[in-house]
């Protein structure tokens, strides 16, 4: 019967977990030097070998012949625990069984002395998913075992466990496996099992992998059986059904340059390829949040990098795109990506993503604004672009000479000159007739209704011929305004 490569492959001894060793180290030495606890708690993300340590150390305290603590997996305790044929160590998953009854009849079974191994060994995974009162139930257990009893919890997420429970065991946190680990270990399974696995291939699985050895081996796994032959990169890519490195950073080179036709042309050719597009979107988030760091900080940001994009290509992208652009661009994929599991179509929403992120004009919130800006400045600072210069002011006053008009001012303009030929004549002393003959031209030319600008001064001397030429002109008299 054909078995899973992650379940084929677990380790069976400490030596064997990879990325672990600040782990291993001390359990080796406790179990060498007979200072076992009576309670471990391990915690870390999916696939990092919580589960698989648990085990090791289940069956070393048991071992018959330890080799520097070391289980030497030849004596019949190693074998009935690795063949899951004793009924002295238990595991128990806390997401099925977190009542406190469960809990209770887990107390009442384990006061009893091991059957046929050294000690009874409770593995109890997901602890965190036990309800509040099986957490009650399980501490005076916990906290005083008999001698022959040893508790090993295991949890991803640390801070569902009551502090009353992490108190009383020795903790342990197990980190995210390096992409070179899970490469190197994927390459000795692979040579294992007579697959041809190629070194880009190796590196491609062991990002998406995310930390996690079981998720490598089952990527492995699953394009191993979809392909013969070489398994390369494009293979793998073609098999998860994911854009890739080279794809992504083409698609972000577009971006950059705001070039819209060729984004949605390479987009639909990948959506036509059966591409998925929310793996395609996580990409370029990646790429995204790789061009940040490069962006911010510098060389050193080289070694944090998730490996979409290779370092030349990268380097080149972070050129072309400002810190601003960058943050809108990761909000902005991380919004479309959120809306999948409500959207009535991906497609448009994914293709109007790409349209907002190559045209950030057609958005006009902060953050667009401000990318916007920064972009503007750094092309400023850098020389690509110079503002006009201004007009000097002996054109600008030629220009005005040239449409000065000739024509003498209006009598009524009150910062214009008198007329050289005609004294000036004040307010109180226009000859007579002069307003009534006005208020007929204004009549002739113009029609009603137009804005009002004849307004008067109360108690002016010629407030009433105002009035009258207001109220003809445009039907209503209006003291807002002062003449």
């Amino acid at each position: 019967m054909y078995q899973a490569l992650y379940r084929k492959w677990r380790p069976k001894v400490f030596s064997e977990v990879v990325g672990q060793e600040h782990i291993t180290d001390t359990l080796r030495r406790q179990v060498a030097e007979g200072h076992t606890a009576h309670a471990y708690l391990f915690t870390g993300t999916r696939g990092t070998g919580k589960t698989t340590c648990a085990r090791i150390l289940a069956k070393a305290v048991n071992c018959l012949s330890p080799v520097d603590g070391e289980p030497c997996g030849r004596c019949e305790a190693c074998r009935a625990v690795d063949a899951g044929t004793t009924l002295d160590i238990t595991e128990l998953d806390a997401a099925s069984n977190n009542g406190v009854d469960q809990v209770r009849a887990l107390r009442e079974e384990a006061v009893y002395t091991p059957a046929v191994l050294k000690k009874r060994v409770y593995i109890i995974d997901e602890v965190h998913m036990l309800s509040i009162s099986a957490f009650n139930a399980l501490l005076k257990i916990i906290e005083e075992p008999p001698e022959h009893l040893l508790f090993i919890l295991a949890t991803t997420e640390l801070h569902k466990v009551p502090a009353t429970i992490l108190s009383r065991c020795q903790r342990f946190s197990f980190r995210r496996i390096s992409q070179e680990d899970i490469a190197a270990r994927l390459q000795y399974v692979a040579y294992q099992e007579n697959i041809d696995l190629d070194d880009g291939a190796a590196r491609v699985i062991a990002r998406l992998a995310d930390g996690g050895m079981r998720d490598g081996l089952s990527l492995l796994d699953q394009c191993a059986s979809a392909t013969t032959g070489e398994l390369t990169a494009e293979r793998v890519y073609a098999c998860l059904g994911i854009a890739g490195e080279r794809k992504c950073g083409e698609m972000m080179g577009y971006i950059a340059a705001h070039d819209t036709k060729n984004a949605l042309e390479l987009f639909n050719r990948l959506y036509t390829e059966g591409k998925d597009l929310g793996a395609m979107l996580d990409e370029m988030a990646c790429l995204t949040r790789d061009l940040l760091v490069l962006k911010t900080a510098g060389n050193a940001g080289i070694t944090m990098l998730s490996g979409v994009a290779s370092d030349k290509e990268a380097l080149e992208l972070t050129k072309a795109l400002t810190s601003a652009e960058l943050v809108r661009m990761m909000e902005r994929l991380q919004e479309t990506m959120a809306g999948f599991t409500r959207s009535a179509s991906r497609r448009m929403d994914a293709e109007l993503c790409i349209v907002e992120l190559c045209q950030p004009e057609l958005s006009l919130d902060s953050k667009a604004l401000n990318a916007r800006l920064t972009r503007l400045e750094e092309q400023v600072k850098s020389g690509a672009f110079v503002p006009a210069a201004p007009v000097k002011a002996d054109k600008a006053a030629s220009e005005k000479d040239e449409y000065e008009d000739d024509r003498p001012p209006m009598p009524d303009d009150a910062d214009a000159p008198p007329a050289e030929d005609t004294p000036p004549v004040a307010e109180s002393e226009a000859p007579v007739g002069f307003w009534s003959d006005l208020v007929a031209a204004v009549r002739k030319e113009l029609k009603p209704p137009v804005s009002g600008f004849f307004v008067v001064t109360p108690n002016a001397p010629v407030q009433g011929a105002l009035v009258e030429l207001d109220s003809a002109v445009f039907g209503y008299t209006s003291d807002r305004h002062a003449l």
